[in-house]
């Protein structure tokens, strides 16, 4: 499996190894899943060290598709030094770890991730269960209800394994990649609370990981161990990317992007268009999250709340009530929990 050079016009998931800047190769692992069917593992090599942003979920299939493309510039799983994790989620951690215990690799994870690694290593947590006390706080009951009867009530969590510690907490600032190559690890709380990504100056790239992506809005603040005010979180660190020199963007899922300024844009005015729509809701009559999340649309083919499964539900549901609790940090909306539902009203 030859390296081909990156094009915007093949598709960004077909399996391969595609030549991004001078030692850094883009490798499309896939996933178990039909919304997101893939993530980029990117290498970046000097010919002697190879290291890894991200890894891929464990998967048999994505560890086979990872060892054929790295075969493609002379490399071996066991060659990799490292992997350069940009946040905890599954599909960017656990083949980590599976691979360090194989052939001794070290991981290095964003400091604020600790709390949710430890939940998510508790094998008597349930499956989402932060997720359910924030849905019946939402006033959606329902979706914990539909929830149930996809995941079950009682399934304990089967991979408490796939999340053992990092050999390292990265702290922002320049981090050793390669003999002579550094990267700028920049903390960007919001999609997680302790999401990093990767700047590498000399050659014009950003590692966006899941915080800027080319073509969907990220979710917000899904994680064990939730954030206060996630939405808040994530703007601030959209804008503080935004603040930085203009670069590549190099995202987990989608193509490589020309510029992470323009992506960035589109975000911010996705997010000030949705805090206006949100709101509007409440000015309308709706009082919960659950309510207000009914009455918008959802995904670029503005889909009504009910006819998506329940796990994209929740997902909808916890962004609005992200949005909302926003609006009431700014002074736009009050809220008080009544009957443990939190309710909206205007000021």
């Amino acid at each position: 499996m030859e390296p081909l050079p990156e094009s915007s016009d093949r598709n960004w998931t077909e399996p391969g190894i595609y030549a991004v800047s001078d030692g850094v190769y883009r490798i499309p692992l896939p996933l178990p899943n039909d919304a997101l069917r893939a993530v980029n593992v990117y290498a970046v090599t000097d010919g002697e060290k190879l290291v890894l942003v991200d890894s891929g979920w464990a998967l048999t299939v994505a560890r086979q598709q990872l060892a054929a493309a790295l075969g493609g510039i002379g490399a071996e799983l066991a060659d990799v030094s490292e992997f350069l994790v940009t946040h905890v989620h599954r599909d960017h951690y656990s083949q980590a770890v599976v691979l360090r215990r194989d052939f001794g690799s070290k991981i290095a994870l964003g400091q604020d991730e600790e709390p949710s690694l430890k939940a998510s290593g508790n094998p008597d947590r349930l499956p989402m269960e932060a997720q359910v006390d924030l849905l019946f706080q939402a006033g959606a009951g329902d979706v914990v209800e539909a929830l149930a009867r996809e995941f079950g009530t009682d399934r304990r969590h089967t991979e408490a394994d796939l999340w053992e510690a990092p050999d390292e907490w990265l702290t922002p600032g320049p981090r050793p990649i390669l003999p002579g190559r550094e990267f700028d690890v920049v903390a960007t709380p919001g999609h997680t609370a302790g999401h990093v990504v990767f700047v590498d100056d000399t050659a014009g790239l950003l590692f966006s990981g899941d915080h800027v992506l080319p073509h969907i809005t990220p979710s917000i603040g899904f994680q064990p161990v939730p954030a206060e005010l996630p939405l808040n979180d994530f703007i601030g660190s959209l804008r503080l990317v935004r603040a930085m020199p203009d670069r590549r963007m190099l995202p987990a899922h989608g193509p490589v992007s020309e510029s992470v300024h323009t992506r960035v844009d589109e975000l911010l005015e996705h997010h000030r268009q949705r805090l206006e729509t949100i709101g509007a809701q409440i000015a309308a009559g709706a009082t919960s999250a659950y309510e207000a999340a009914h009455r918008i649309g959802w995904t670029r083919r503005n889909r009504k709340l009910s006819e998506m499964d329940s796990f994209n539900q929740m997902l909808a549901v916890l962004e609005t009530a992200a949005h909302l609790d926003l609006l009431v940090s700014q002074g736009k909306l009050n809220a008080q929990v009544a009957d443990g539902v939190r309710r909206y009203t205007l000021p």
